[in-house]
């Protein structure tokens, strides 16, 4: 980063060199950079430079509006804005963006967080613990470019050293290449450690309601910036105390994204998402003896032949297939081409079948 860029007082926002470079040609009289805090109802608040210090301004949308759900602005984009009319002129290229599947039926795309470092997956140890979503959310952060990090939060309520320990080590076994802590907002273990990965970069805090988000946000930013309330004993989920994604900054340097609790969490165009998060199946593929072995019943699989010595196991194969699948079919929903594709291969697959059948039919005459 050169001088100017470290100085310039939106550096504790993420503002450097690549993000100066990108602003250059949106230059003019008034328009200045700011980095998205809040998206609501057509306006957006961003944080500005302000002398050397920042300030918070409102800005109007609609010049920047489109049709398309991926490149509609989010919390964590960087934008140059007119500060005389304001209106927000143009967006900044992302460098990153988590994104997932909607539950609307035209399987649309759906950018939570944009220009992310870090993707902080917050999983409860209040209920009890399912490793198919963490793979599910790491799944989505490995695609989104940003780091994945996982968080069992409220450790506390695990009373037992050794449980939590056991805990940890099989949320470690389905997050390959990602680091896992356990940490308690409450009594502020591992909160340092996670703070430490944290400073001087962009995090977004991602899971369900009734994680902690809230909390563990309040933590970290040493204030009270969201309400937080009560999760249901039975099942340990929440209310969403976070209604908005919110750009918050950390005592150490750099911006925590929170955002509403996800009731679900659909693949979108993730298939190096799920080859990261599975890098494991991804390795033991490479001595298949067919190049597109599908794992299932080829012969000389090599998946299928660790998943029988106890190599790898059986419920990480399984999660795997259902998550490829998931992706496979999400795809084929989106891309004319590969719906096509599939089609034609259902019918081969169709033909070859009857074809079969009347062989059986006339070798039993």
């Amino acid at each position: 980063m050169s001088e100017n860029s470290s100085a310039h007082p939106l550096s504790a926002y993420g503002w450097d060199d690549g993000f100066a470079d990108g602003f250059a040609p949106l230059t003019g009289p008034g328009v200045v950079p700011g980095r998205i805090v809040r998206v609501d109802r057509g306006r957006c608040d961003l944080v500005v430079a302000d002398g050397d210090g920042v300030r918070h301004v409102m800005a109007d949308t609609a010049l920047v509006t489109t049709g398309d759900p991926l490149n509609i602005m989010c919390t964590g984009d960087w934008a140059a804005v007119d500060l005389e009319t304001g209106y927000v002129r143009a967006l900044l290229p992302r460098r990153t963006a988590f994104v997932r599947s909607t539950s609307s039926k035209r399987s649309e795309g759906q950018v939570l967080a944009a220009n992310v470092d870090h993707a902080v997956i917050a999983v409860s140890l209040a209920v009890e613990l399912n490793l198919g979503r963490v793979e599910r959310f790491l799944t989505l952060a490995w695609e989104s470019g940003a780091t994945p990090l996982v968080v069992l939060t409220k450790a506390d309520l695990v009373p037992r050293a050794d449980t939590l320990a056991h805990l940890v080590a099989d949320t470690e076994a389905a997050a390959p290449g990602a680091r896992v802590l356990a940490v308690s907002a409450e009594t502020g273990q591992g909160v340092d450690a996670l703070a430490a990965e944290l400073a001087g970069g962009t995090a977004v805090l991602l899971g369900q309601s009734g994680a902690g988000k809230s909390t563990l946000a309040n933590r970290l930013t040493g204030q009270d910036v969201q309400v937080v309330q009560a999760a249901r004993d039975r099942d340990g989920k929440g209310r969403h105390t976070t209604t908005t994604r919110n750009l918050l900054p950390l005592p150490g340097g750099g911006v925590l994204i929170d955002t509403p609790g996800l009731r679900g969490v659909g693949l979108w165009d993730a298939e190096r998402g799920v080859a990261q998060a599975f890098a494991e199946i991804e390795a033991l593929a490479a001595d298949c003896r067919f190049h597109d072995c599908g794992h299932d019943s080829e012969p000389g699989c090599a998946v299928l032949a660790a998943a029988d010595n106890g190599e790898l196991p059986q419920r990480r194969l399984d999660s795997y297939r259902k998550l490829v699948r998931e992706n496979t079919w999400m795809a084929s929903r989106s891309d004319a081409r590969l719906r096509a594709e599939i089609r034609r291969d259902w019918k081969q697959k169709q033909m070859a079948g009857r074809r079969m059948a009347e062989q059986k039919r006339g070798g039993g005459r």
